[in-house]
């Protein structure tokens, strides 16, 4: 009697908001549930409300996924947030064979560098002993039973980057040049092209009993290993234009009265920028919070 608040998960798994809205949406994976089809988005449309697309720096948040395919047929998306690119003894490269990034900065920041850089996918490339002690997306630290993964075509493996290079198709002089002048800078432990390792995110998500730099280490002990990854949606920016009161708001600003919405089916207050970790559940909690309030205010 009072309202109504939309929170019906944003867009994620919607084609004709992914192809109006997103970036190559064809090289894409939603991280998002399934059954997130911009139900609230379109529920709203119908009584006149506006959806916020402007001045977003990113319509999705984003991180970098790579995609296995399960043995039902089904894929199997694995987000890279923070257990591998960070860590040293990784690289991630363009077509070129050149790096484009700092490894280690935010999953969200990974991605926007990859669309700018058009590494679309990107590929991470590490050595034997990398992935022994890491691991590498779905490979677990350990780095038991390769075969399945190389097998099916998840992990690239090869005696020489050259090889490697060939195998997923990148520019072989490019990166063996590139690994070459990281390996420098790994026992330096200064990056002097993009600063892995100087941020206190990247050394928290390093390895602290690495030295001289927790981020960095050789890409030297044969064989060679590459995992590539695409842009992953783990969240909508782009959402219903709201007020202060998560109220939704026509197209001329006035608010409809008795429809509030939140979480993913809101506009973002972050346009598309990702300070840290939170961005969408700590708003989701906030603007649910205010609605309830507005809307217990309101006469029944």
């Amino acid at each position: 009697r009072r309202g109504v608040v939309l929170a019906c998960g944003g867009f994620g798994h919607a084609p004709d908001w992914r192809q109006r809205l997103l970036p190559q949406p064809a090289h894409t994976h939603s991280l998002m549930a399934e059954g997130n089809t911009g139900d609230g988005l379109r529920l709203a449309q119908a009584v006149g409300a506006a959806v916020d697309e402007t001045g977003h720096r990113a319509p999705a948040f984003w991180a970098p996924v790579s995609v296995r395919q399960g043995a039902d047929g089904a894929p199997q998306r694995f987000p890279h947030f923070a257990l591998d690119r960070a860590k040293p003894g990784l690289i991630a490269v363009d077509a070129r064979g050149r790096r484009f990034v700092n490894e280690g900065d935010s999953y969200h920041d990974f991605v926007l560098a990859m669309q700018d850089a058009s590494a679309v996918p990107a590929h991470l490339i590490c050595d034997a002993r990398f992935l022994r002690r890491y691991g590498l997306g779905l490979v677990r630290p350990g780095a038991w039973r390769l075969g399945p993964f190389v097998r099916d075509g998840y992990l690239r493996r090869a005696p020489t980057l050259a090889a490697l290079a060939a195998q997923l198709g990148v520019d072989a002089e490019g990166l063996q040049a590139t690994v070459a002048r990281h390996n420098r800078f790994a026992a330096t432990g200064v990056d002097e092209e993009f600063g892995k390792g100087t941020s206190g995110l990247n050394r928290f998500n390093g390895d602290p009993d690495h030295g001289p730099n927790p981020c960095l280490g050789p890409i030297a002990t044969a064989p060679f290993y590459a995992v590539s990854v695409w842009p992953g949606d783990a969240g909508m920016s782009v959402g219903l234009s709201t007020d202060a009161d998560a109220r939704v708001l026509r197209p001329d600003g006035q608010a409809i009265d008795g429809l509030y919405a939140c979480g993913a089916d809101m506009g973002s207050i972050m346009r598309g920028r990702y300070p840290g970790p939170g961005v969408t559940l700590g708003p989701a909690l906030v603007f649910a919070w205010r609605a309830v309030r507005h809307a217990a205010a309101a006469p029944a």
